[in-house]
């Protein structure tokens, strides 16, 4: 049984060489993909996003607000506009994120504490940046407030503790468990790369079979075999496993051990997710291809599994604020279990014990080629290819 293994995994290795697709999808652009993502957000957050200003009033305490603005790290002042109408095109054409209107007469408003509104308005276009810019705007007019009353109150001759105290009842002290730096490289690399990867999966395992199909080899490829399905497909697969355990783990060790990515949990829940992640993606492809031998059919719903997994996930919004029936559906996609298995045994150093039904999860897709590899072994001895 194994030399029959050794054979068929021969034969793949020459397929795999002869056709450039294999190498591009499970080595180059997997790679690439790795590299995009890492090295698009390696900043950790965006900064100097673009910001213009419409100051009517033009006095030192405007101009302070405006520098208290600039001094952020993810805001820039690019431009002053003569009145809020230039300053909305600007926000409509993409030039600017969000402008700050301060209308004339804040100053003496704010001097003769009569609350002046300043009015701030902002692009949620962009999600991110929108918040970003949000919260910058927000903190440079609560700023300029709190320093006009702490120079009224110091003027009455108040203590700075007492100013303080009056300015800020409460005071929050403030941690982030986890990542600190609120670095989104962590939060958004360390799930879209393995889902890229997990789709990559998903298209090769398919494509794989349908091609024994579609160039006329499927015989020949079940004689090496003597008939028995199981071999054939270890033996077709034992390379491509080899070669994305490779691509999985090379991922894994460039995020933690390169750019240093958080992972209190240590090395081994870190192993055992690249393994199960990679096993549970083909035998998903091969139970979608035994489900419809086809090979345009399966790849389509490949993709469509593997795109949908992202939403899914729960990496960029929470599942359990999502419908009662999406919520259900998640636990059919494997980027999912992937996620919830980082989240909690590698992000936030949990035992492994506290993932077990997500690793059972990753387990059982492991196990769904066992209930469609007689329509495949069908497939191979009966069907003809239809392009």
């Amino acid at each position: 049984m194994l030399k029959r293994i050794l054979r068929i995994a021969r034969r793949e290795c020459g397929i795999m060489m002869h056709n450039p697709i294999y190498g591009f999808c499970m080595v180059v652009f997997p790679v690439l993909v790795v590299f995009f993502f890492t090295s698009l957000m390696s900043t950790g957050q965006p900064t100097d996003m673009p910001v213009g200003v419409v100051d009517l009033d033009n006095t030192t305490t405007t101009r302070s607000i405006v520098r208290t603005l600039d001094a952020f790290q993810t805001t820039r002042i690019v431009a002053h506009y003569p009145n809020p109408n230039e300053a909305r095109k600007a926000i409509q054409q993409g030039e600017i994120y969000a402008y700050l209107y301060i209308p004339k007469g804040t100053t003496d408003g704010l001097l003769a504490s009569r609350q002046p509104e300043i009015s701030f308005y902002y692009s949620s276009v962009a999600m991110l940046a929108g918040n970003m810019v949000f919260r910058d705007l927000k903190t440079a007019t609560t700023l300029a407030a709190a320093a006009v009353g702490r120079a009224k109150l110091s003027a009455l001759g108040k203590r700075p503790d007492e100013i303080r105290a009056f300015l800020q009842p409460v005071s929050v002290d403030l941690h982030m468990v986890g990542n600190p730096w609120v670095d989104y490289n962590v939060y958004l690399s360390t799930s879209m790369v393995p889902g890229v990867i997990m789709l990559f999966i998903f298209l090769i395992t398919a494509y794989s079979i349908g091609t024994e199909l579609k160039f006329r080899r499927s015989k020949e490829w079940m004689e090496m075999a003597d008939g028995d399905i199981g071999i054939a497909l270890a033996g077709k697969f034992l390379p491509q496993t080899l070669i994305f355990l490779f691509i999985m783990f090379g991922f894994e060790f460039y995020i933690y051990h390169v750019l240093q990515f958080p992972h209190p949990g240590g090395i081994i829940p870190v192993l055992l997710l690249g393994l199960l992640s990679v096993m549970a993606s083909q035998a998903f492809g091969i139970f979608v291809f035994g489900l419809m031998p086809s090979l345009r059919m399966s790849m389509s719903v490949c993709s469509l599994w593997a795109v949908l997994g992202f939403s899914a996930s729960g990496a960029t919004f929470p599942v359990f604020a999502m419908s009662p029936m999406i919520e259900a559906l998640s636990w059919l996609f494997p980027l999912r279990h992937y996620y919830m298995i980082y989240e909690s045994a590698i992000f936030n150093g949990f035992p492994l014990f506290y993932s077990w039904l997500h690793i059972l999860c990753l387990i059982l897709f492991m196990v769904l080629p066992l209930f469609t590899v007689k329509n495949i072994r069908k497939a191979m001895l009966e069907y003809v290819y239809i392009p």
